[in-house]
C-alpha cells in the first residue's frame, strides 16, 4: 500500500511516516499543506492520502477542501481524514459521492497503530473506516438542516435577521410586517426546530446557533 501525508505539525508527521513504515506501508511523499498534498497525490497517485483538517496558510479547511478535491480528480485514490475536529461545513461534498474509499478518523480516539493501519488499508480498498463520534455529528448535521429545510421563505428571511441580532420589531420594520406577524413565524420556527419553552434554554439563540451551523458565517450579513 502506497500513501501520501498531509500533516502540517512536523512532529506527528514524522512519527506517522515512521510507525506506517514499519507497518509495512510505503509512504510516496509526507507534506505539510494542501496544495503540496494536491501535487503529491497527482505525482504518485497513492492508493491512499491521509489528510489533516487544518493546514496552511489558513489552518481552517484547507486539509478537508483538498480532500473533496481529490474525491473529485482521484476517484481511485481513497482518502482518510485525520484530524482532532468533527468539521460538518464541507461534509455533504465528502459524502456525496457515497463513503466507499474514504475514512474520517479523530487523533485522540486512535489508541494502536495496527487499527489505525486496518482502517487506512479498508479505506485504501474502497471501504469506510469513520469514528462514531464523527458519525453522530455529521448525521446530526444533517438533520439540522433538513429541519431548517422545512422553514418557509419567510421563516428562513426571520431567521437570518434573528442571527443579525436583530429584535421582533427590527425584523418587522425590515420585512415591512407588523410585529405580530413576526412573533408567528419566530414561533413557527422554534417549532420546527424542535425548541419547545424552557426555563434554563434561550430558544431565540439556539435558533440562530441551529441557522449558523448550517448556513455558516456567510449567511449572515
Amino acid at each position: 500500500m502506497r500513501i501520501v501525508i498531509a500533516e502540517d505539525s512536523a512532529i506527528l508527521r514524522e512519527g506517522l511516516v515512521q510507525l506506517l513504515e514499519l507497518r509495512g506501508v510505503t509512504v510516496a511523499a509526507a507534506v505539510a499543506d494542501a496544495e503540496a498534498l494536491l501535487a503529491a497525490v497527482a505525482e504518485h497517485r497513492p492508493d491512499a492520502a491521509v489528510v489533516d483538517i487544518r493546514l496552511p496558510p489558513g489552518h481552517t479547511d484547507e486539509g478537508l477542501r483538498a480532500a473533496v478535491r481529490l474525491r473529485r480528480d482521484h476517484p481511485g485514490t481513497g482518502v482518510l481524514i485525520f484530524s482532532q475536529y468533527v468539521e460538518t461545513a464541507y461534509a455533504d461534498r465528502l459524502f456525496g459521492a457515497g463513503f466507499a474509499g474514504v475514512g474520517y478518523l479523530l487523533k485522540e480516539r486512535v489508541m494502536d497503530i495496527g487499527e489505525f493501519v486496518a482502517a487506512l488499508e479498508r479505506v485504501a480498498a474502497g471501504g469506510t473506516a469513520l469514528d462514531p463520534d464523527v458519525v453522530s455529528q455529521l448525521f446530526g448535521a444533517s438533520r439540522r438542516s433538513r429541519a431548517l429545510d422545512a422553514l418557509t421563505p419567510r421563516e428562513h428571511e426571520v431567521l437570518a435577521l434573528m442571527a443579525q441580532g436583530r429584535t421582533n420589531q427590527s425584523i418587522a420594520t425590515a420585512l415591512t410586517v407588523s410585529e405580530r406577524a413576526v412573533e408567528k413565524h419566530v414561533a413557527h420556527v422554534f417549532a420546527k426546530l424542535g425548541l419547545p419553552p424552557s426555563e434554563t434554554d434561550h430558544r431565540r439563540v439556539l435558533a440562530v446557533l441551529r441557522y449558523l451551523e448550517v448556513a455558516g458565517p456567510a449567511g449572515v450579513s
